[in-house]
């Protein structure tokens, strides 16, 4: 049973990366208090993964055959490598690192027994989600200020409706995360048929739910700014359009079944609102800091795995 601390820690890793892409924007724009908007997150994170996050582990589950030890490895790799890119500052994919984990220890063991056809499928809704994402973000941005517009608001009113705004978002998007990445965490420890808790996707579920929670409450405050600050200057009411569509973004896909990465979506939200207020907006560097790590993500776990695989079985 120990080896589940492997998906414990990667569970870990990735609340603390992925925080930044629900409530980053709130907390850069200074309208949410970063204790407020991890309390938040754990929470709907938790219920998120409950309620809807086993159909992402089943498809997960079913890329390769695992072993609860090769499973460990796995997560563990995947969770050392979203530690460092946590501690670079990048917001990077749990997807892609947990992915490319699979791929190095399938490589390792038996090619043969990878499921391509699935990774195809991942892998087009990797590329799916920031376009989306984009696309929703330029859409939502212009019906939403029409919207506010047409309320007529105070000033003071306006600030609360944002906040009150951006809670609401943010927790939602909380809640698309557990319903969608918890699949990450817990996927590759799915073993239907097994006499263990492995073999329970409701038990998986709480136990990987759990986990992003606590590295939310415990290691979330590097990745903050990342996104919210450095990538484009974003006010209250872009942050709010660029957590909603994130959200619904992410939502999508975990309906669908297919774990995807929401940095990927809250990035091209972001960039979706750039290019609708002007491509000067946006930070070319940081853009290329972020898309530097997502290239490297997969690459740099699927080597660690290959040759941990080599050394620990």
């Amino acid at each position: 049973m120990f080896l589940i601390l492997g998906g414990i820690f990667l569970g870990w890793a990735l609340g603390s990366n992925d925080a930044a892409n629900v409530f980053g924007t709130g907390v850069a724009s200074k309208i949410i208090k970063y204790r407020t908007a991890i309390i938040l997150a754990s929470i709907f994170v938790l219920i998120g993964a409950m309620a809807e996050g086993t159909g992402g582990i089943q498809t997960l589950g079913n890329l390769t055959s695992q072993t609860p030890v090769s499973a460990c490895i796995v997560s563990l790799t995947a969770g050392f490598t979203v530690a460092v890119m946590s501690t670079m500052k990048l917001p990077v994919s749990t997807s892609q690192a947990v992915v490319g984990s699979i791929i190095g220890m399938g490589l390792h063991r038996n090619a043969a027994e990878i499921n391509w056809s699935g990774l195809i499928k991942i892998g087009i809704c990797w590329v799916g989600t920031p376009l989306g994402a984009a696309l929703i973000a330029f859409c939502l941005y212009p019906v939403l200020s029409w919207l506010l517009a047409r309320l007529k608001l105070n000033l003071i009113t306006r600030s609360l409706v944002l906040r009150a705004g951006l809670i609401i978002g943010g927790s939602y998007g909380a809640y698309a995360l557990g319903a969608n990445n918890v699949a990450n965490v817990t996927g590759v420890f799915y073993q239907p048929g097994s006499e263990m808790f492995y073999s329970n996707i409701f038990i998986l579920a709480l136990i990987g739910g759990g986990s992003i929670a606590l590295g939310i409450l415990t290691f979330s405050k590097n990745v903050m700014s990342t996104v919210g600050s450095r990538l484009v200057q974003l006010d209250a009411f872009s942050a709010l359009v660029a957590v909603l569509a994130e959200a619904i973004t992410v939502h999508i896909y975990a309906v669908v079944g297919v774990p995807v990465s929401t940095s990927q979506a809250i990035v091209g939200a972001v960039l979706g609102i750039g290019l609708f207020k002007g491509v000067k907006t946006i930070n070319r560097r940081t853009l290329f800091n972020i898309l530097f790590g997502w290239v490297c993500t997969p690459l740099f776990a699927g080597l660690i795995c290959f040759l941990a695989g080599k050394i620990f079985l």
